[in-house]
């Protein structure tokens, strides 16, 4: 086994300035840029997400729709290095679509996402938004979240961190300077949501690392009620646990213009 794992680091591109490198036809190999915190041979969330957001955002587009909801169910671990996404119509339609993306790799399925698309319009008249407005990453102070978290993703991230941040509840902003595929062909909103699992490890309630509570998100749901813009990603984070070994991170999430939708990541709970 040790072996094996040692194989499969020796795989992961160890440079570059971007997440994942493309091999073609839905094919893609992992940096170690993408590198996951809780295990070094697997990908982080995150980036594994932006990328497959990508792949749905090329798939059959349509210049009069817009991704309004991206759910992702995570299957097991998602293998750093070499993968591949295949995409299919799951419901066509003439105002909203239905698409589904799956990523495997080792012959065994990591992540199945699928995305709504919805014909877009003008609905400025009855526009309006119950999420508040949070403080932007200019009055935030810099979080050196790598000390408290491991893996190549998180050192590559920039955070901050607005005051009042606290065990389970806690504002933050972060960007990156890297693409999300040496492509260079990624949209904003892919390399945004490329950021967004990064939620669970804001304000969590126990502190992670060796003889600690363990807390993994088995799934990632995103609702967009406005396309988000900008290179800022801000979170607005609560996390809970229950009882029984399940928790939940929701994050109201925002760019510098304001909130543009939410997230919920549903968690096992468990001690290492």
């Amino acid at each position: 086994m040790t072996h094996q794992l040692t194989e499969d680091l020796d795989k992961i591109l160890a440079s570059g300035d971007f997440y994942f490198e493309s091999l073609g036809e839905g094919r893609y190999r992992s940096s170690w840029h993408a590198q996951g915190a809780w295990n070094a041979h697997e990908q982080h969330m995150a980036p594994a997400s932006g990328i497959m957001a990508h792949e749905l955002e090329q798939f059959q587009p349509r210049s009069d729709m817009r991704i309004a909801r991206l759910s992702f169910e995570i299957h097991g671990l998602i293998h750093a290095g070499e993968f591949e996404i295949t995409t299919r119509m799951v419901r066509p339609g003439r105002t909203i679509e239905l698409i589904e993306a799956e990523m495997t790799a080792k012959g065994r399925t990591s992540i199945v996402a699928q995305a709504w698309r919805v014909i877009t319009g003008d609905s400025s008249a009855v526009a309006g938004v119950e999420d508040a407005p949070v403080v932007g990453p200019q009055d935030c102070e810099v979080l050196e979240i790598s000390k408290l978290w491991p893996g190549g993703y998180i050192k590559s991230v920039e955070m901050r961190a607005a005051e009042g941040r606290r065990p389970g509840k806690g504002i933050a902003w972060l960007r990156t300077p890297y693409d999300l595929v040496d492509a260079h062909n990624a949209s904003l909103m892919s390399r945004l949501i490329g950021l967004v699992d990064t939620a669970n490890g804001v304000a969590p309630r126990v502190e992670p690392g060796a003889g600690q509570w363990m807390f993994p998100n088995l799934d990632l749901q995103i609702h967009m009620y406005r396309a988000p813009a900008g290179e800022w990603l801000g979170l607005e984070a609560q996390q809970s646990y229950g009882t029984d070994g399940i928790g939940l991170t929701s994050t109201v999430l925002h760019d510098e213009s304001g909130p543009f939708g939410r997230a919920e990541q549903i968690l096992t709970v468990r001690s290492r």
